[in-house]
């Protein structure tokens, strides 16, 4: 861990495709326990800059580091020290709960007693003794989204990265998921969030917001919405939106 307070330092990341830019000189950091709002349209460049944050993907050129691991010869020792939920959902629906446990606790090396005590905390917050031998494709979303969420944080990362986590879901499980987050920011965990929900901006301390591939703003939900003269993060979104030279989608 770096000792300045900051887990993610990123300094001009560009990521190309050929002759297309995904991420223009992106320059931010993110602090130890901070939720970070990652927000921009379908297309703006957050997955890009999200697989690169988590060791799956090598930047063009820039310079970041991910709880003081190097992203270009480090990317092993950052997958380690991560946690990650996609919204493509990433529990096996055709194994249980506890069969799912057992195997992200192998491939983080958890000892036996570490994933039980992982598996008991998890019964007493759903509340639901005989969750740990239901099919996690039997289980509603809402519940398959609260236990993605907590298996990726079963083996103590200090950063969670959550990649449209909340998509295809309705306003109540909605609210249920960012209480989650709220707890486990409150423990001092990293929570790194990309959306397109700019409701859910607001519930964040700081945001960027990405069009074009560029940071168009980088500050507090209430910093911004003073700055650009708006009542809400989606009036924010709208104006700077507007400055997109490509289709958004």
């Amino acid at each position: 861990m770096m000792g300045n307070g900051k887990v993610i330092e990123v300094k001009n990341l560009v990521k190309k495709f050929g002759n297309f830019v995904a991420n223009d000189h992106l320059t931010f950091d993110v602090h130890r326990g901070e939720i970070f709002g990652f927000l921009g349209a379908n297309g703006a460049g957050k997955t890009t800059a999200m697989r690169i944050l988590c060791g799956l993907s090598k930047p063009t050129s820039g310079e970041i580091t991910v709880n003081g691991f190097d992203v270009y010869r480090q990317s092993e020792a950052i997958k380690r020290t991560i946690g990650y939920m996609s919204q493509k959902f990433s529990l096996y629906e055709d194994m249980t709960v506890a069969e799912n446990m057992r195997f992200y606790a192998g491939i983080y090396k958890l000892p036996r007693s570490k994933r039980l005590k992982k598996e008991a905390e998890l019964r007493d917050k759903l509340h639901m003794p005989e969750i740990m031998n239901k099919l996690v494709g039997s289980l509603p979303l809402g519940w398959k989204q609260k236990l993605a969420f907590s298996i990726a944080l079963i083996h103590d990362p200090g950063i969670v990265f959550l990649d449209e986590p909340t998509g295809g879901v309705d306003p109540i499980t909605r609210r249920q998921f960012w209480k989650l987050i709220y707890e486990a920011s409150a423990n001092g965990i990293t929570v790194f969030v990309t959306t397109h929900y700019m409701d859910e901006a607001e519930y964040c301390d700081r945001v960027t917001i990405m069009v074009d591939g560029r940071i168009e703003a980088l500050d507090t939900p209430a910093q911004l919405m003073q700055t650009y003269g708006a009542s809400s993060m989606n009036d924010v979104f709208l104006t700077l939106a507007r400055k997109a030279k490509k289709a958004v989608g």
